[in-house]
């Protein structure tokens, strides 16, 4: 597994927690001092640089948005006081906290999520085909632009803060759907629920009927499902003599899925015509 990329994954997915180079370093599996020149030489950006600017980066949505409460965005951006977190802020942005929550973003530039692919090629598949549906899926949703899906691994973070052990089904559902001709779309970060009766009052819920499915397993990390998306779909699906309809896709995760190393557990699921 390539060292960056992993270490992209993890930042993006634990950017909540109490995050130190070491334990980047740590989850990668490589010193800190490797991980500090290989990251910094494939990204032009020091690691812990980068793990500020993010959190500061969301943090700066959250305000924008109206959060009410400073302190509790500054803890979750790992910052222990309201001053500590608006002196970083300050640095970061040239703004205060205050003035982003009561303004919004205006002139603020915020430090995007990093797409790193270095992982091989995956090996070829034949897809195996199945019936599904209908499934009811609720959860948080965001739009994408197709070449920039780096910002997914948050999603799925903000998502599962605070959420009841009663929602985690036996499988997780990544949706996308409401494609355009310039490829942006969707995406959902979902669970499976009996009914949306039981989802919450701000989940954004999804009805996919049953349907024909293509299905292939992702072997490698996480990071890296748009390559095999893209094996899929370019090569595996024709080979097959399989066509794919204009209908949602998702990713299926199972409990074989590793959180803390982006590993195992993952199906590609396409529907068919």
């Amino acid at each position: 597994m390539a060292v960056v990329q992993k270490a992209v994954w993890y930042i993006e997915s634990h950017s909540g927690e109490a995050l130190a180079l070491a334990d980047v370093a740590r989850a990668v599996g490589v010193s800190p001092y490797h991980l500090a020149r290989v990251f910094q030489s494939v990204t032009g950006c020091p690691v812990v640089r980068y793990l500020r600017a993010r959190r500061l980066s969301e943090a700066a949505r959250q305000l924008a948005d109206g959060a009410r409460d400073i302190l509790s965005v500054a803890l979750a951006a790992g910052y222990g006081s309201h001053e500590a977190f608006t002196r970083a802020f300050r640095e970061q942005f040239g703004r205060t906290p205050e003035d982003v929550r009561q303004h919004g973003l205006g002139n603020v530039t915020l430090v995007e999520a990093i797409r790193v692919m270095q992982d091989a090629p995956p090996e070829a598949q034949v897809p195996r085909v199945v019936d599904a549906g209908p499934l009811l899926l609720a959860g948080l949703a965001a739009r994408y632009r197709g070449t920039d899906t780096a910002g997914i691994p948050a999603q799925w973070q903000r998502f599962e803060m605070g959420l009841s052990p009663s929602r985690r089904t036996r499988y997780a559902y990544g949706v996308c759907f409401n494609n355009d001709d310039d490829g942006n779309f969707d995406y959902l970060a979902a669970y499976e629920v009996a009914s949306f009766t039981g989802a919450r009052t701000d989940d954004t819920r999804l009805r996919l009927p049953r349907r024909r499915y293509a299905v292939v397993r992702h072997h490698g990390h996480v990071g890296s499902i748009p390559q095999t998306w893209r094996a899929l779909m370019q090569s595996w699906l024709p080979a097959a003599g399989l066509i794919a309809a204009d209908a949602p896709e998702f990713e299926r995760y199972d409990e074989a899925f590793d959180p803390a190393t982006g590993r195992g557990g993952v199906e590609i699921w396409v529907p068919l015509d």
